[in-house]
């Protein structure tokens, strides 16, 4: 089965009625580092596939560094609304990337990282806030790419960093 489809049915399975609850996914540690190897293992992958030529549009992904400090500062809401833009941004990055690359081993991992990136968009999208439902149409700070590897760098950035962060934020209230 698809890694994809794993992620979103483990998380489902731990979600109660009403307001989702990620419980597995945020206080079982083990999970987020998995993502984080699968994110490592597709940045490798791709980055051994022969004659990946630069994409002949580029693509806008989302810049996903971040200075803990501010993340710290930030309330949980926020910081899922901003990983929810980074995600949708990337998400339509490798759509876009996936429709120039004809390579074969290029075109496998790009197929592979639209799953688990669209799996973490959709999985996200099922978090409730008392402020509402997200709503696309967000602007992430990003920049143009030509460059395959590069949108394989920012998703393993984007789980290894924002994602693991925010997990963590929400394992001190959910977890106890």
């Amino acid at each position: 089965s698809p890694p994809g489809l794993l992620l979103l049915t483990s998380f489902l399975l731990h979600v109660e009625e009403g307001r989702a609850s990620p419980m597995r996914l945020v206080c079982d540690n083990r999970l987020i580092q998995k993502y984080i190897g699968e994110a490592k293992d597709m940045e490798k992958r791709v980055g051994q596939c022969r004659a990946l030529p630069a994409l002949s549009y580029p693509v806008v992904i989302p810049l996903v560094d971040f200075s803990l400090q501010q993340w710290k500062s930030k309330s949980n809401e926020t910081k899922w609304r901003e990983i929810l833009c980074d995600l949708a941004l990337l998400v339509g990055a490798v759509a876009g990337a996936e429709g120039q690359v004809t390579e074969e081993c290029g075109a496998q991992q790009l197929s592979q990282l639209y799953r688990h990136a669209n799996s973490f968009l959709l999985l996200l999208q099922t978090f409730s806030w008392e402020a509402g439902p997200w709503e696309p149409g967000c602007s992430p700070r990003s920049m143009e790419q030509t460059h395959v590897t590069s949108i394989f760098l920012t998703y393993r950035q984007l789980v290894q960093g924002k994602l693991r962060f925010f997990f963590h934020d929400l394992a001190k209230d959910l977890c106890k």
